[in-house]
């Protein structure tokens, strides 16, 4: 859904991005920061062997940390990243959930990185809140393009030269993008599990002290059906197996495959 975002003087305004050649590869990232002084700040960096999510994602960390500090002060994030916005707006709340586990049972991944901008976020959210809001890529928007040019400049190798100093003197243009440039979110995905194969498929289950491992669901039902007290899970893989025991409780061992 297109969204005409309002714009006020007193707003922090960031753009970010991230750029990666071979994805893992050398990588760069670069940000934009306008602070409500009317100062402006460039950005960048560069990483080597890193991949483009991790470089997209130091670009908000960079962006957030330099204003930790102005917790008063609402910030606007302009990214073309969907992962970085529905990871730090939907995707995280689950993994913190499950222990840092995604929907598949497998670790987070670049989870070093979704803890700190976690962090950054959860610090602005009584005063000052920062809101992500997703900008086409290559769509004109000034603010963008200059920070994807510093990063591409950074994952070459290159040290560009990067500005400080008043926004009048700024020859960037970093008004808001217009209607069209600009959306709510990202495009609509899902943190989509891989298929799983059905060998693997087993269902666990803990009733009256006593563990089992069921090969299909039907047998589980029978056995747990009715009974108030009882535990049982679906599990994909021997890990989940695992993770699972763990948080009945079970200090024993599995049941033989």
């Amino acid at each position: 859904m297109k969204t005409r975002v309002s714009f006020r003087e007193d707003d922090i305004l960031c753009y970010c991005d991230g750029a990666c050649t071979g994805n893992p590869g050398p990588g760069g990232w670069g940000a934009i920061v306008r602070t409500p002084d009317g100062q402006v700040r460039e950005l960048g960096g560069a990483a080597d062997p890193t991949t483009n999510n991790r470089m997209e994602l130091s670009g908000a960390i960079f962006a957030l940390n330099l204003v930790r500090g102005q917790r008063d002060v609402p910030v606007r994030v302009y990214t073309d990243s969907s992962y970085v916005i529905q990871g730090i707006t939907e995707w995280v709340h689950g993994w913190k959930r499950r222990g840092w586990v995604k929907v598949d049972g497998q670790p987070v991944v670049n989870r070093d990185l979704w803890t700190e901008l976690s962090s950054l976020v959860e610090a602005r959210k009584e005063t000052g809140p920062a809101t992500f809001l997703h900008v086409k890529g290559h769509s004109g928007v000034p603010g963008n393009e200059r920070c994807d040019r510093i990063s591409v400049a950074f994952a070459k190798g290159e040290r560009p030269g990067l500005y400080r100093g008043p926004l009048l003197q700024y020859r960037i243009d970093l008004t808001p993008p217009e209607p069209g440039q600009i959306e709510d979110g990202p495009p609509r995905r899902r943190e989509i599990a891989p298929k799983v194969d059905p060998k693997l498929v087993t269902y666990l289950s803990l009733v009256e002290g006593q563990l089992r491992r069921h090969a299909n669901w039907d047998d589980c039902k029978s056995l747990v059906h009715g009974r108030s007290n009882a535990r049982f899970k679906k599990c994909t893989s021997e890990d989940e197996e695992r993770r699972t025991l763990a948080s009945w409780g079970w200090s024993g061992d599995p049941p033989p495959r």
